[in-house]
């Protein structure tokens, strides 16, 4: 992993080559059995040193939050992009992140000149861009986006425990742990989680399997 001063090594080689607007791209829940894709972009300005900015996945949730309320506050530029269940359902997971990171990107209200992207090819984007595996460890600008989607997604998933108390969401925000699992085969699927995936698929199965024996009868 980089230290935090090579974190801005992508931002500032752009900087160099007279690029003023760069945002960085993340995703947070493409795992998860229930509950949105959620994709952040953020374009910060140049020379903003944030202390802390990684991974939202090694930050501990208190950081992740007062980092949040900084980006916020900081960046010249701020968008949030869901794509929920029924369409991750229609499309794939795949499609679906896709989907969200060109509305992430569509919805800045600063337009980038540049885009860099957590690992995702994204040849549809018109606009310049590069793609960085583990970006979210490497990149600023990436690393900003991923704590400000992983943030926005738990908030939602918070809210729905409250909507569907029986699944736990609040613990484990939607994600394939004994917990959830043993509410799925207690409770079954609720409306958020994700019909298209495997452990909750096999509830589906059941239900038309049932009902093709109930016609046939």
């Amino acid at each position: 992993m980089k230290n935090q001063n090579n974190l801005y090594e992508y931002e500032e080689a752009l900087e160099d080559r007279g690029y003023k607007y760069v945002a960085g791209v993340d995703e947070v829940g493409r795992g998860p059995l229930a509950g949105p894709v959620v994709v952040a972009a953020v374009i910060l300005p140049m020379g903003l040193r944030i202390k802390g900015i990684n991974d939202s996945k090694k930050l501990s949730e208190k950081k992740r939050e007062e980092l949040y309320k900084q980006i916020m506050k900081e960046a010249l530029a701020v968008s949030v992009a869901y794509v929920y269940e029924d369409e991750i359902d229609k499309i794939n997971i795949y499609e679906a992140t896709k989907k969200g990171m060109l509305e992430a990107v569509d919805k800045l209200q600063i337009k980038p000149e540049h885009v860099l992207i957590d690992a995702m090819p994204l040849p549809e984007l018109k606009i310049e861009h590069t793609s960085i595996i583990h970006g979210d460890a490497l990149s600023a600008s990436i690393g900003a986006a991923s704590i400000i989607a992983k943030v926005t997604r738990d908030h939602f998933m918070e809210k729905m425990d409250h909507k569907y108390p029986n699944y736990g969401f609040k613990k484990h925000k939607g994600y394939c742990t004994k917990e959830h699992l043993e509410a799925l085969e207690k409770y079954g699927p609720c409306e958020i989680h994700r019909k298209s995936f495997a452990p909750v698929a096999k509830f589906y199965q059941k239900q038309l399997s049932f009902d093709l024996f109930s016609e046939e009868n």
